[in-house]
């Protein structure tokens, strides 16, 4: 069908931003009919629920330990994503001014998994939940973790809200944070202590980008590595199965950057520290300590 074409080239072609936020829409969108077929035939909804969903009981993980990943991803109430999307494309948005898309997807599943834990410490170890038990499910601990880590990173980025004008990323954190907070007592206490968990996460990711250390690096690795694993490898000319070339491939040489381009990176360095740089500033200064070919 066109309209599958069309989403499937959309997805394909966007940012991993958008990605994740395509992921999050189908799967709602996907759960939503799900539930609503389940109403209909009189089946009990809360047994799809919680194949998605993260149970609060150590057991019950073990024997659906792919929970910890599907929760982050899933949403059945419209208010509850429009808010985690909207938040996340906002945010998401700014975070890749000073970091890299995969940092990004990086921190997203960080946050989902810290908020996780979090969630899972305070059912299993805190006496305010002894004798219960719950479910997860949400990107808010996800979405959390990249608002607060791009707040510590550049705390004085100013956004326009409704109402409110011009403020800085700084008080969203903390007001955001701070609303939680106060909202421990209610029936969703769990959740508000995930959000706080996938905060918790992006502030170690701000913080230790700002010491040249990121955090997400090894999990862009793995998903790397497990990608290649599916890749179709390409035979050409003098190529074995599953081997590398006999002949030496040429590489298109590097394009040396010019004076400025190379100031404007160094420049950045002073202010923010190398950790601050994109992938394409890291590329300029790498071309830059080679020898231009003559």
């Amino acid at each position: 069908m066109a309209i599958i074409d069309d989403i499937r080239r959309r997805y394909l072609q966007g940012t991993i931003l958008l990605r994740i936020i395509y992921i999050n829409v189908a799967v709602f969108l996907l759960l939503t009919a799900t539930l609503l077929i389940a109403f209909l035939l009189g089946w009990d909804a809360q047994v799809v629920l919680k194949w998605i969903e993260l149970p609060s009981q150590p057991h019950e993980l073990l024997h659906k330990p792919w929970t910890l990943i599907t929760y982050m991803y899933a949403h059945h109430d419209v208010w509850h994503i429009l808010f985690n999307m909207l938040w996340l494309y906002w945010l998401g948005r700014i975070f890749t001014e000073y970091f890299t898309e995969k940092q990004l997807n990086g921190l997203y599943l960080l946050g989902g998994l810290g908020g996780g834990a979090l969630y899972l410490i305070a059912y299993n170890m805190l006496p305010a939940f002894s004798g219960t038990h719950g479910y997860l499910v949400g990107a808010s601990a996800a979405v959390m973790a990249i608002v607060v880590g791009i707040a510590i990173w550049a705390p004085n980025y100013k956004i326009s809200l409704l109402f409110l004008g011009d403020i800085s990323l700084k008080w969203v954190a903390i007001i955001t944070v701070f609303i939680d907070m106060l909202n421990f007592e209610t029936l969703n206490a769990g959740g508000h202590l995930a959000h706080l968990g996938g905060a918790l996460v992006g502030a170690f990711f701000a913080l230790s980008m700002r010491r040249g250390v990121d955090i997400t690096r090894w999990l862009n690795a793995t998903l790397d590595a497990a990608a290649s694993l599916f890749r179709p490898r390409r035979r050409g000319p003098g190529t074995p199965i599953g081997g590398t070339a006999w002949r030496k491939q040429t590489q298109a040489p590097h394009p040396h950057p010019t004076e400025a381009e190379v100031d404007a990176v160094l420049d950045k360095i002073k202010r923010s520290g190398y950790g601050s740089l994109t992938a394409s500033e890291r590329e300029i200064l790498f071309n830059a300590s080679r020898t231009p070919n003559n």
